[in-house]
């Protein structure tokens, strides 16, 4: 509706039609009574959106968005009405919008960061994007080509279902998607919002492939928050040489944005084929709509052609940017905290993993060392790190560094933990395989006697000593 409003008021404002040269076009005479009746409904449809408000605030949101609609519905057909009325100014009607979306945002909350910058600096000076620095009010009114959202999504047996999961058993993941899409709104969002695109269906992608776990890989291939395969990848632009740019949540928000405009293009900008092709791949997708022309997602031609994960996958996203936007409506909270970025220089050597343990659980039970992981990509969890290396951290952690992280005795703990998680040393009596390994690369570092040797005490077989990443493996 926003969008519609936006060229309605351009065209009511626009420039009227010159007079023929030599003749002086009258201005026909104003019609009071209509425009007094005209600026009329303007209050009227503004105390129904006030009261719609109120409806939200005090537990009754699907009745307070139809008055709020109805309001703007009013005001639209008002305005329609007054670009053809004489003496009626359209001005009025512009301000009259303002003035209700202003509400609205205040009435949600948008405005709570509305006097911070975009950037932040930490003590030494760098610069540091913040999460909390990006507009909210982004959340509930972006569009989809055109198209608020919130009336996108239809709320079908499949769809209600997949409310159901993600508000009993999923929960949990729902609400880690939360946590970690906050830390890293700031590198992921910026892509959505240049393009134009709402962040509900961002946070919905990211909550239904990797929970906000920058580092994870499918059985498939897939890998990284929004679980890229590797052509697809090569395709939007994501590299793989030295370090996997599928783990990069920047560079991927940004592929994901090439990808769904893509096939927005080619299915006419249907959402949930585009979701389909995005799980099940655009070749499948394409030629299904090749096919039945005309149809949509839900059509049982297309529904039931497609395989289960699919079917499942596209109401999951639906239903998950659903609650994005109206968590109210079933009793959802999701957290919330100060999710501002700072940069914290190491004073000692240590990995992720030491630095995670050393700085606790305050105020978040289950530890920083997801966090830390999802924040630095590109460092290795478990080596250890030079001093002066520059950390991405939660602003919070700064001062658990200075209070949890200099005890000499305390970081003597924790490093012996990581030696013995370590490959290396006579002692070793098992090992985990770690993607990239090869047997001799593991007897070299463990110090074993050879590749042969370890090969037998697990029962693998050559030439090629075929392994798997996870796989457990004796050394003596």
């Amino acid at each position: 509706m926003c969008a519609a409003w936006l060229g309605l008021l351009a065209g009511c404002a626009s420039t009227p039609e010159r007079a023929p040269k030599n003749q002086v076009a009258a201005a026909p005479a104003a019609d009071e009574a209509a425009v007094a009746a005209l600026y009329d409904r303007i209050g009227v449809a503004t105390s129904q959106f006030q009261s719609g408000l109120e409806l939200i605030r005090s537990g009754s949101p699907r009745d307070g968005r139809d008055a709020m609609r109805t309001a703007l519905g009013d005001i639209e057909a008002a305005a329609l009405q007054c670009a053809t009325t004489p003496g009626c100014e359209s001005e009025r009607f512009v301000g009259a919008f303002v003035v209700l979306v202003r509400l609205q945002s205040v009435t949600a909350g948008w405005d709570d960061y509305a006097d911070d910058g975009m950037v932040a600096t930490d003590e030494a000076g760098d610069e540091v994007r913040s999460p909390r620095q990006l507009p909210q009010v982004e959340r509930s009114v972006r569009l989809l080509r055109g198209k608020d959202m919130r009336d996108l999504i239809v709320l079908n047996e499949p769809v209600r279902a997949a409310l159901e999961d993600w508000l009993t058993w999923m929960r949990p993941q729902l609400i880690e998607a939360w946590v970690n899409y906050q830390y890293l709104r700031g590198d992921m969002y910026p892509a959505y919002q240049k393009a134009g695109l709402p962040e509900a269906l961002l946070f919905a992608i990211l909550a239904k492939e990797s929970a906000g776990k920058v580092h994870v890989y499918s059985r498939a291939g897939a890998a990284g928050p929004l679980q890229f395969m590797p052509a697809t990848a090569r395709r939007f632009g994501l590299g793989g040489s030295g370090f996997d740019e599928r783990l990069d949540p920047a560079l991927v928000a940004a592929a994901n944005v090439r990808y769904i405009e893509e096939q927005l293009r080619i299915f006419n900008d249907n959402l949930e084929l585009t979701l389909a092709a995005y799980n099940g791949g655009e070749g499948r997708m394409q030629r299904l709509a090749k096919q039945n022309p005309g149809r949509g997602f839900w059509s049982e031609r297309i529904y039931f052609a497609l395989p289960a994960e699919t079917r499942d996958y596209v109401p999951m996203v639906l239903a998950a940017a659903y609650l994005f936007l109206h968590p109210e409506e079933y009793g959802l909270q999701f957290p919330r905290f100060d999710a501002t970025l700072s940069v914290l220089k190491l004073e000692a050597e240590q990995s992720l993993a030491e630095l995670s343990i050393c700085l606790g659980q305050d105020a978040r039970p289950e530890g920083w060392f997801r966090t830390l992981r999802n924040l630095n990509p590109r460092l290795p969890a478990d080596q250890r790190l030079s001093v002066g290396t520059p950390i991405r951290v939660p602003i919070a952690l700064i001062d658990a560094y200075a209070m949890r992280c200099r005890n000499p005795e305390f970081l003597a703990r924790i490093a012996a933990l990581q030696e013995a998680k370590s490959p290396e040393g006579p002692t070793q009596v098992g090992y985990k395989v770690r993607r990239g390994d090869t047997l001799a690369a593991i007897a070299r570092r463990t110090r074993c006697s050879s590749v042969k040797e370890i090969a037998a005490l697990n029962g693998i077989r050559g030439p090629n000593y075929t392994l798997k990443v996870g796989q457990q493996l004796r050394l003596r």
